[in-house]
C-alpha cells in the first residue's frame, strides 16, 4: 500500500466523516452549514480533499470497500491515530505541503527578489577622458599626454591635446585611471574616468 492509496483512504474517511456530521466535540453536531463552508479543526488541504469531488470512476474492490466503510466508521482521533501507525508501518515520510501563493503576488515577489539581490558590479576597467584643460597649463598637460600615450611624439600630443575632448587610453585599470586623473587634475585640466 503506497503514499497514495493511504492518502486516499484518508481522505476517504474525512469525507464521510465530515458528511456523517460527527465531530470530535462530545459527538455534538456542529451546524450543516459549518461542515460544507469552513471547520477550523481541519487543516486548509484537508478541508480541500474533503470538499474536492473524485474525478475517477474505478472499479473498487469489495475487500477495499469494506476497509474503506470501517474507516468511515472511524472518528476523527482514529483516524489520525490510523494514519499514524499506517506511516509508521509502512515507512512513509512526512512530507511538507506546499502553500499556494497567489500568483500575481507570486510573480511580484519574484521580480522583486532579484532587485534585491543585484548590486550593480564594481567597475574593473575605465576610460580616461580629457573634457577641457587650462590655457595657461597647455604646455605642462602636452608633456604628460605624451608620456601616457605610448610611442607618441611632442606633435601627435600637442594635436590630441588641442582636440579634447579626447579619451586618452581605454581599458585602464581603476587604480592607474584615478593616478593619471589626479596628476592631470594637477596641472590644471578636467578628466573624466568612464
Amino acid at each position: 500500500m503506497g503514499d497514495d492509496r493511504v492518502s486516499r483512504l484518508v481522505h476517504l474517511s474525512v469525507r464521510s466523516f465530515w458528511r456523517s456530521g460527527r465531530t470530535v466535540n462530545g459527538g455534538r453536531a456542529l451546524p450543516k452549514t459549518h461542515h460544507t463552508t469552513c471547520n477550523p479543526i481541519l487543516p486548509a488541504t484537508v478541508r480541500t480533499f474533503a470538499s474536492t469531488p473524485s474525478t475517477r470512476q474505478e472499479q473498487v474492490d469489495p475487500k477495499i470497500t469494506k476497509i474503506v466503510d470501517q474507516i468511515a466508521a472511524l472518528t476523527l482521533l482514529e483516524t489520525a491515530g490510523l494514519v499514524s501507525s499506517l506511516k509508521a508501518r509502512l515507512n512513509i515520510q512526512d512530507i511538507a505541503m506546499p502553500v499556494a501563493v497567489p500568483a500575481a503576488a507570486g510573480n511580484a515577489a519574484a521580480a522583486a527578489a532579484p532587485v534585491a539581490e543585484e548590486k550593480p558590479a564594481e567597475k574593473t576597467e575605465f576610460k580616461v577622458k580629457l573634457e577641457k584643460f587650462d590655457a595657461a597649463s597647455k604646455a605642462k598637460i602636452i608633456k604628460e599626454i605624451k608620456g601616457m600615450i605610448p610611442g607618441a611624439n611632442l606633435v601627435e600630443a600637442k594635436k590630441f591635446v588641442e582636440s579634447v575632448p579626447k579619451v586618452i587610453r581605454e581599458n585602464v585599470n581603476k587604480e592607474d585611471a584615478e593616478k593619471m586623473k589626479k596628476t592631470l587634475e594637477a596641472l590644471g585640466a578636467t578628466v573624466i574616468l568612464e
